[in-house]
C-alpha cells in the first residue's frame, strides 16, 4: 500500500516522480525504537496524517477531510475498523457512567447526539431501544442512585428510577430489586457506520493506506517525521535486527489513533518525553451468544452494577435479534511493540470461560439454561488503568502536554469511544485543525 500513500502525495504535491529519485537521509529504526545508521529513505512533507484506522481515526479523517485538509490514514491491517472497533458490544451509550466534566462525560454525551443524528441521516442501521441497570440486591441499591447521580450531573435526560416490580414487569424474564432505566441507550451496527464514515472521509479527499505501518519517528525543528514501513517488513522482523523504515513522512498534523498501540508508538517518538505518556493495560473480553431460542428473552439492554475493570457481564441485543453476553474481564500481558502494531493478540474465546458467565448472568436471568451458550468473540480494551486502579479517561494531548507541535495523541479510548467517536474527532479538529 505504499505505492497508494506515494500516488497520494504525488497528487498533493507533485513532487514525487519516484521513490528512488526522492532527496533522501540516512537512518533506520530497530525494534526497540533506536535510531541507527542505515540506508536512504525517502523523505516527504504531507499535511495531516491519521495514524488508525479505527472508529476514532476514521471519524477524525473524515472530520479534518470536511474542514478542508488533506488526510492521509495510516492503518497496518489491510482493511479499517480490525481491532477494538469490531470487537465490541455496539452500544451507543447515554453518558452514565463517567465523572462529571471528564472527556468521558463530555464526548459520550455530545457523542450520543451526533451518533444518533448521523445515523439518521445516512440510513445507518441502529434502534434506541433503551437499557435497564439492575441492582440485583439491596446492596447495590446506593450504587444505583449514585450511578443516576452522576447520569442526571452529566446532563442525561429521562433516567428513571425504577422499582423491581416495575422493571420485571417490562422484562419478564428479569429478576432485580430495583433497575435505573436510561431510555436514550441503543445499539448500531458499527460496520455500516465505519463504511459511511469511510466513504465520507475519501470523498472529502481523505486517502486511506492498509498494509501501512507507521512504526517511530523522530522531532526535528519541533517538527514530527514519521517512520513508515510495509505491514510485510513487520511481518518478517526477527525482532533483533534494526528495521529500516521505507519512507519519511513530514507532517503538519499527526493523530496518534492507533489505539491499543497508541502508547507504545508514542514512546517511539524520539524527542517525546516518556514521563508523559501514561502506561498501557489491556482488559481481554469475552463474549458468549444464546442459542436455541428463536424469542429473544429481553427487548431492552441489562446491566448488571459495573465491575473492575468493566460494566459487567451484560445483555446486548444486535439488530437481528441475536442475544449476547459479555464481556467479562481478563487483565492480560502486554506485548513486544512490532506484535502491537500487528495486532497479534489472542481473540480465540475458550469454551471453558463459560463457567464464569453462567453464574454472573443468573443473578438478573435466573432461567437462563444451562448448555444454552456458545462462544461468540473476544475484544480487547486499550486501559490507562489497571487492575484495583480507578477508571481512567480519554486523554487527548496535544503540545500543550508534550511540547511538540502538530502532534496529538489519543489514549485509553476505550468504551464510550464508540459512541464519543464523532465527538471526539470534533474535539481535535477545534483544537488542532489550523496547525
Amino acid at each position: 500500500m505504499l505505492e497508494r500513500t506515494l500516488r497520494f502525495l504525488k497528487n498533493r504535491t507533485g513532487l514525487i516522480p519516484s521513490i528512488n529519485k526522492l532527496s533522501c537521509q540516512s537512518f533506520s529504526t530497530n525494534i526497540r525504537g533506536g535510531i541507527t545508521g542505515g540506508d536512504q529513505v525517502a523523505q516527504e512533507k504531507v499535511d495531516c496524517v491519521v495514524i488508525g484506522a479505527g472508529i476514532v481515526g476514521i471519524a477524525a479523517a473524515r472530520e479534518l477531510s470536511l474542514r478542508g485538509r488533506y488526510v492521509l490514514v495510516l492503518e497496518s491491517a489491510s482493511t479499517f475498523g480490525t481491532a477494538t472497533s469490531s470487537r465490541n458490544s455496539e452500544v451507543i451509550h447515554a453518558g452514565i457512567y463517567y465523572p462529571p466534566n471528564s472527556l468521558k462525560a463530555l464526548l459520550c454525551v455530545r457523542g450520543r447526539e451526533l451518533l444518533y443524528n448521523y445515523c439518521c441521516e445516512h440510513d445507518i442501521p441502529h434502534s434506541q431501544i433503551g437499557k435497564l441497570i439492575v441492582a440485583t440486591g439491596s446492596s447495590e441499591i446506593p450504587k444505583l442512585s449514585h450511578l443516576k447521580d452522576l447520569g442526571t450531573k452529566n446532563g442525561v435526560v429521562g433516567l428513571r428510577m425504577l422499582e423491581g416490580f416495575e422493571a420485571m414487569r417490562m422484562e419478564p424474564e428479569l429478576q432485580c430489586v430495583k433497575a435505573l432505566l436510561s431510555p436514550l441507550s441503543g445499539i448500531v451496527d458499527t460496520h455500516s457506520l465505519m463504511l459511511s464514515l469511510v466513504g465520507e472521509a475519501e470523498s472529502s479527499g481523505t486517502t486511506f493506506s492498509y498494509n501501512t505501518t507507521a512504526i517511530s519517528g523522530h522531532i526535528e525543528g519541533n517538527q514530527m517525521q514519521l517512520y513508515v514501513t510495509e505491514r510485510t517488513n513487520l511481518e518478517n522482523s526477527n525482532g533483533e535486527t534494526p528495521l529500516h523504515p521505507q519512507l519519511v513522512l513530514i507532517p503538519k498534523l499527526v493523530v496518534n489513533a492507533a489505539g491499543l498501540s497508541a502508547p507504545a508508538l508514542a514512546k517511539r517518538f524520539h524527542g517525546i518525553n516518556h514521563s508523559i505518556i501514561p502506561p498501557a493495560y489491556y482488559a481481554r473480553g469475552c463474549y458468549f451468544t444464546l442459542s436455541n431460542t428463536r424469542v429473544a428473552p429481553f427487548s431492552h439492554l441489562i446491566y448488571p452494577i459495573p465491575e473492575e475493570g468493566g460494566l459487567g457481564v451484560h445483555v446486548t441485543l444486535d439488530l437481528d435479534g441475536q442475544v449476547k453476553f459479555g464481556p467479562d474481564v481478563e487483565w492480560i500481558n502486554g506485548r513486544d511493540d512490532i506484535t502491537g502494531f500487528l495486532n497479534k493478540f489472542d481473540y480465540a474465546v475458550s469454551g471453558e470461560r463459560v463457567e464464569r458467565f453462567y453464574p454472573e448472568i443468573r443473578k438478573y436471568y435466573p432461567s437462563l439454561r444451562e448448555g444454552s451458550l456458545e462462544p461468540g468473540y473476544a475484544g480487547i480494551r486499550p486501559k490507562i488503568s489497571g487492575p484495583k486502579q480507578p477508571p481512567g479517561d480519554f486523554i487527548i494531548q496535544g503540545e500543550e502536554a508534550h511540547g511538540i507541535h502538530g502532534l496529538v495523541n489519543l489514549f485509553g479510548i476505550e468504551s464510550p469511544g464508540l459512541t464519543s467517536s464523532l465527538a471526539i474527532a470534533e474535539y481535535v479538529a477545534d483544537r488542532y485543525s489550523r496547525l
